[in-house]
């Protein structure tokens, strides 16, 4: 086990309101991100917090500067069986570097984020008999999830409606939403950008490393399509991966369409800001980002995702109006340049969009997640848990209905 603090064992025992958790998250920025937001949230009340991932995580850009990480094994399970007894046994070795971390670090609760590098952690957090939550941010439980879900003490979710979700797991189900970074949150009090009849149709495009390709070759081709008085008036920002850029910047270039391409922006929450329509992956970090902050999107799913979740996450903000989904099959230039007509040629469409996405939005998500994570402790659970149907939300404000103090964490069976 490594950490990026060599101090960290002698770390003393959490005391008064003040006390310790550990959190659970690695392989991608989706189970990251979540997870940094709570840590903040924790850290602002007074918790000392910690992080275990794995080798992959650790490099994820967005740590807090006080969030001690310590990098353990996480095997993962193929569809080959060869080699699962090597995935095994990293996981009762992270396993048995979790349980030492725990006797060291004493935490009062332990929060998972799904995905295999949360494994050992959970594992040994029913070992120890220590509470745990795990926290879901799409809407299908993951493979991870769904082995513990039946050991936590709480289950936290993004979505009303979570798929995979065994019914006799509904009683310590809790719907708080997908925690998003602040510089995003802290756009959802700005009004959408003006958009007029003449004005700048800005469009920003990303896809992330597996999904990028599809979006760089039909995108520019589909924005070409448009009638003449939209296209004229669109300026683009692009993702792209390294070795598509120059191809990309051609495309547009002969549709004489103005287009700023990078593989990284650094500022995306800036040109989140100011864009009036978003084209890409329905990751479930987008989209918590874009109902946090309320923008319309065409949303394409990635086909490889484990249990097409992506598709699954897109149901709750297209059927409220605030995006449209087209799966990558049906994903052509035609078909996109149809789907934008249909949102974009009425200033006043996409605008209801926007408001529309905004409805879906769950703003208090980290709040609602440390609150959770609080009551495994004994701090009391307030009235702030959002727990079975999402509450009706205005663009004005949100309702939040109160809910009952958490049931009772039950005795689990070592592991």
């Amino acid at each position: 086990m490594t950490s990026d603090n060599p101090m960290h064992g002698q770390m003393s025992a959490p005391s008064g309101a003040s006390r310790h958790y550990v959190l659970a998250a690695g392989g991608t920025g989706g189970h990251l991100i979540p997870a940094f937001a709570l840590a903040t949230e924790l850290h602002s009340r007074g918790h000392h917090v910690a992080l275990i991932t794995d080798e992959r995580g650790a490099n994820i850009p967005g740590k807090p500067d006080f969030l001690t990480a310590h990098v353990l094994p996480a095997g993962r399970f193929g569809k080959n069986p060869l080699g699962w007894p090597a995935g095994i046994s990293a996981v009762l070795e992270g396993r048995r570097m979790a349980l030492r971390l725990f006797d060291a670090f004493e935490p009062s609760a332990i929060v998972g984020f799904g995905g295999y590098p949360a494994l050992p952690a959970l594992l040994a957090a029913t070992s120890a008999k220590l509470p745990s939550v795990i926290h879901e941010q799409n809407a299908v439980l993951g493979r991870v999830n769904r082995l513990l879900a039946g050991r936590v003490d709480a289950i936290a979710t993004s979505y009303d409606k979570v798929d995979r979700l065994k019914p006799q797991h509904a009683a310590k189900v809790h719907l708080t939403g997908n925690p998003v970074r602040a510089e995003v949150l802290a756009l959802r009090d700005q009004d959408f950008p003006a958009f007029t009849e003449d004005g700048l149709l800005r469009v920003l495009v990303t896809g992330g490393s597996q999904g990028a390709r599809v979006l760089s070759e039909v995108v520019p081709d589909g924005l070409a399509m448009l009638p003449p008085a939209l296209r004229q008036r669109l300026q683009v920002t692009q993702q792209c991966r390294p070795e598509d850029l120059d191809a990309v910047r051609a495309r547009y270039a002969n549709h004489d369409i103005p287009a700023e391409l990078g593989t990284y922006f650094e500022d995306m929450h800036e040109r989140l800001a100011d864009a009036h329509l978003f084209i890409g992956r329905a990751g479930a970090s987008t989209i918590a980002e874009l109902t946090a902050v309320g923008r319309p999107a065409i949303l394409v799913p990635l086909p490889i995702a484990t249990d097409d979740h992506q598709s699954v996450n897109t149901r709750e903000m297209v059927r409220a109006g605030g995006a449209r989904m087209i799966r990558q099959e049906a994903f052509t230039a035609k078909e996109l340049a149809k789907q934008i007509q249909a949102m974009a040629m009425n200033p006043q469409s996409l605008a209801n969009a926007a408001h529309c996405a905004f409805n879906c939005g769950r703003p208090d998500a980290a709040r609602d997640l440390a609150d959770l994570v609080e009551s495994m402790s004994g701090i009391d659970l307030m009235d702030v848990i959002r727990v079975g149907e999402a509450a009706p939300k205005s663009a004005a404000a949100s309702t939040r209905p109160q809910t009952a103090t958490r049931k009772a964490a039950k005795d689990l069976a070592d592991t």
